[in-house]
């Protein structure tokens, strides 16, 4: 999805600083650095945004002629080989030689209240947010209006249609929705804190072997989502802003992902 604004450039440290205040990227203990992750030109003008910086991804961007890349899912995780070898001297390499900016913001991106991944999410499926609980408050709590979604089956439907994607379901179709938990990613570790905030379903990105038996020892169904798709919409939504509000161009590339 493209965005064409004004003819205008953004210089790189203005957009740094800017990104880190609003998300609040300090107040994180993440497992990566957030912010600018490989320096490229100090003015941007055409900026892409995805999920990941994958090396489809980069090439998207060269193709846009980008000057900076945002995503959720940059470089550097913490415990990673750190060497520049193999996948990672691959990317390092295209980016260092297109000198494109490489901007990752990942556990602020999913928490911001209006940007994040799950106010996105709230707003894709129509929930209305009554709380939020979980290391640093990522993960949200609400209910939803619509007659419609009286189940869980009724639920798993909606986010089937919402996202193009059938999720996987752990619990009986026929159970009443409730109270609504949420966190996108892999969040299947939050499950216990959504139980204990008092949801009746969860919603996640992945889903691991010992969550099953938690959600159907403890009754509280599971809705593993997708990594990838539980995730597109924070990143585009701050690109779609930055655009917006500094005149630059801006390009959403969604790098098909079936995890």
């Amino acid at each position: 999805m493209s965005q064409k604004t004004m003819d205008k450039t953004l210089d790189r440290t203005a957009l740094a600083a800017y990104l880190a205040s609003t998300l609040d990227i300090t107040r994180f203990r993440d497992y990566c650095p957030n912010g600018l992750q490989v320096e490229g030109r100090a003015e941007i003008k055409t900026l892409v945004s995805g999920v990941t910086a994958s090396m489809a991804l980069i090439d998207a961007a060269i193709a846009h002629k980008a000057d900076a890349i945002l995503v959720h899912h940059g470089y550097f995780w913490r415990g990673e080989d750190a060497r520049v070898v193999g996948q990672k001297h691959g990317r390092l390499k295209a980016l260092l030689a297109h000198d494109i900016n490489l901007f990752a913001y990942h556990l602020p991106l999913d928490s911001h209240p209006e940007f994040g991944n799950n106010a996105q999410l709230a707003k894709l499926f129509g929930l209305k947010v009554e709380g939020r609980f979980g290391e640093d408050q990522i993960g949200w709590l609400g209910t939803t209006d619509d007659a419609s979604l009286a189940t869980v089956g009724d639920l798993a439907q909606h986010v089937a249609r919402c996202l193009g994607r059938t999720p996987l379901m752990i619990g009986h179709a026929a159970q009443p929705v409730g109270k609504v938990a949420w966190c996108s990613g892999a969040a299947q570790n939050f499950l216990g804190e959504a139980i204990a905030a008092g949801a009746n379903v969860y919603l996640s990105g992945e889903i691991s072997e010992p969550t099953v038996h938690l959600a159907r020892e403890s009754g509280v169904a599971y809705l593993a989502c997708g990594h990838h798709a539980t995730e597109r919409y924070g990143v585009k939504a701050l690109g779609e802003h930055v655009a917006a509000l500094f005149g630059i161009e801006h390009h959403f590339i969604d790098i098909d992902n079936p995890v």
